[in-house]
């Protein structure tokens, strides 16, 4: 197993050490490991002057996955795009052609009192969003910034999908909702813009191809109140980038915490890079405070979707829920009658707990 670890910035370097210690504890002995460590984000600018590194991206190309930290740092819109830290992981999805990106939103049944909302509204909560990683206003050209012909300084990006661009998604978004409950919620603002106009009109012809998945169309705004209202009649969301980002850190909250959710951005087949969404939480790093679920969790669907090894996957979702049975929580999750634990602390029990289960 050939897998790039890239710890970045922020709490990624303590929750990635974590990961790696379950990863080494669950498949350790039944198969060898490669483990590659490589800077990205601020770590790339401080090592290679690059937060995308020439050896990082040669690295990344050689492994089969990538276990990923988090990248980015305060201030990160005050710098030239392609020198910003927090850019890095954006380009690196555009060299691997990372597309596909599946961000889970589970709710534990240990961690219903977590979740702001009421338990009734989130008891059994199991949903996935697949968010399109490559087009969209965040890669689309033209962008810039200038000043106008009335002398004014302004800014603008671009909202830019392709046919078979969207078409790619929603394949993949077909096979998984096929895979699950065989329902496909599609988001979009197709009243407003024509690119999403193009995003509703592909889906639905390739949904014809999927006549046994039930395909719904929202608004990306009614989604969005759908998800705080009542997010279990959703299974699997399909829309584009910057949707998607905004719709996944929502669903987040629902589960109590965002330390506690992981995502895989695959590309057309088993690579992918294995990352918990969380971000850097700059003000936390270093102090062993992160919640390194997230980051163990994204290890776990690495072992699924990168290398077929499901059982292993399970035993380390199973020992996951067996640590938080036990009580054990970070600062994020923490409730009253729980024992508070810190980064290390919590992984150790993860890696404890994979002999329970």
């Amino acid at each position: 197993m050939k897998i790039a670890v890239m710890p970045g910035d922020g709490i990624g370097p303590e929750v990635t050490a974590q990961a790696v210690k379950v990863l080494q504890a669950v498949v350790g002995s039944t198969q060898p490991l490669e483990l590659a460590y490589a800077d990205i984000g601020q770590a790339g600018i401080d090592s290679a002057g690059d937060p995308l590194p020439a050896a990082t991206s040669a690295v990344a190309r050689q492994a089969e996955a990538i276990l990923f930290g988090s990248a980015g740092m305060p201030g990160d819109e005050a710098i030239p795009f392609m020198m910003r830290p927090g850019a890095s992981l954006l380009r690196l999805r555009k060299e691997l052609g990372l597309f596909a990106n599946f961000r889970p939103a589970f709710l534990f049944p240990e961690l219903i009192g977590a979740s702001t909302l009421k338990p009734e509204v989130v008891e059994g909560l199991d949903i996935l969003i697949l968010r399109e990683l490559t087009g969209d206003v965040y890669f689309g050209e033209p962008r810039g910034t200038g000043v106008n012909a009335a002398g004014e300084r302004e800014a603008f990006n671009t909202m830019r999908y392709s046919e078979p661009e969207v078409e790619r998604i929603a394949h993949v978004a077909f096979r998984t909702a096929r895979a699950r409950k065989r329902k496909l919620c599609s988001v979009d603002k197709a009243n407003v813009l024509e690119v999403m106009q193009l995003w509703r009109d592909t889906v639905t012809r390739v949904g014809r191809e999927y006549p046994d998945v039930e395909l719904s169309h929202l608004f990306v705004d009614a989604a969005a109140m759908q998800l705080m209202r009542a997010p279990r009649q959703f299974d699997v969301i399909v829309t584009g980038n910057i949707f998607g980002d905004i719709l996944s850190d929502a669903a987040a909250m629902l589960t109590g915490s965002i330390g506690m959710l992981p995502s895989a951005s695959m590309a057309a087949g088993n690579f992918g890079l294995f990352e918990p969404v969380h971000g850097t939480a700059p003000d936390i790093a270093g102090k062993d405070l992160a919640n390194p679920l997230a980051a163990i969790l994204s290890m776990a669907m690495m072992l699924r979707l990168s290398f077929g090894q499901a059982e292993a996957a399970d035993r380390v979702e199973r020992a996951v829920r067996r640590v938080l049975a036990d009580g054990l929580r970070t600062g994020d999750i923490f409730q009253g009658g729980a024992t508070r634990v810190g980064t290390e602390e919590m992984g150790a029990a993860v890696v404890a707990a994979l002999g329970k289960v």
